[in-house]
């Protein structure tokens, strides 16, 4: 207990120096530029103080929770007696269920990550209600889940990276040229989608699987295979939210021809 305490203990006072720059900024620009005093400086104090505790809480839960978690589900699922066969036998096929774990941490890690729902919650309010806040987080996560499984087929098979990421910025690429002419309000939406993904939730989780699976696989080295699940973590949710863009323009289109089919033959003399 007293470990645990004086662990906690240093990562709040480090936590306090991180934060220190980003109140020494605000206060400089409050008193020296602006020359005011802050409205509701009771108010926030106190909210400086909330996220001080909270940052602190959650670097502690991440050190000893997530990062063990994400590590020990990675080496269970490629212990060979699960696998069945021998690590150094092993084919990609014998790694099923490290990809639909992959898909599932990724998926569920997405749906719960803040920064989305915030993002979800103006990208509603300023469209009217057009974007779906729950149609926005599955599109979102859905993208998140295929990048990670796909991630960590990468590096099961020891392919490179680099083919992974050309061929995705490719596709997205080509999307992002048809989203302007059909959708292009989605565009900047759909871009912000891929960066909120790689924040507090999913990073921790998805940075430990990689890292404890590259760790666990015969021939993978963590240091060069056991990082970049979190750049398919960024990449495949653009290319999902824009693909779904894509999909809801061509079925507006299709309801469209079909109402205009229909009116014409509602038109036509008997």
């Amino acid at each position: 207990m007293t470990d645990f305490l004086h662990h906690l203990w240093n990562t709040a006072l480090a936590t306090g120096l991180d934060v220190a720059p980003i109140v020494a900024i605000l206060a400089f620009f409050q008193i020296a530029v602006l020359r005011r005093r802050p409205p509701n400086l009771r108010r926030i104090v106190i909210g400086a103080v909330y996220v001080l505790i909270g940052l602190t809480l959650f670097l502690v839960g991440l050190e000893e929770a997530l990062f063990p978690i994400g590590e020990i589900m990675a080496r269970q699922l490629t212990d060979p007696a699960f696998l069945g066969v021998a690590a150094a036998e092993a084919g990609w096929r014998d790694y099923l269920w490290v990809y639909v774990f992959a898909a599932a941490i990724g998926f569920a890690t997405t749906v719960a990550e803040p920064s989305l729902l915030a993002v979800a919650l103006k990208a509603h309010q300023v469209s009217g209600g057009t974007v779906s806040v729950w149609g926005l987080r599955i599109t979102v996560a859905i993208g998140v889940a295929f990048g990670v499984a796909l991630g960590t087929y990468r590096i099961v098979t020891g392919t490179p990276l680099y083919w992974y990421i050309v061929g995705g910025y490719a596709l997205l690429i080509l999307q992002t040229w048809r989203a302007v002419r059909v959708a292009g309000d989605i565009v900047p939406l759909a871009y912000d989608s891929g960066g909120v993904t790689t924040s507090t939730v999913t990073v921790p989780l998805v940075a430990a699987l990689g890292l404890g699976l590259a760790s666990t696989i015969p021939g993978r080295s963590p240091a060069i295979d056991g990082f970049g699940l979190i750049a398919f973590a960024s990449l495949f949710p653009m290319i999902s939210v824009l693909g779904y863009a894509d999909l809801a323009a061509w079925r507006k289109r299709r309801r469209a021809a079909l109402g205009k089919d229909g009116a014409e033959e509602g038109r036509k003399p008997k």
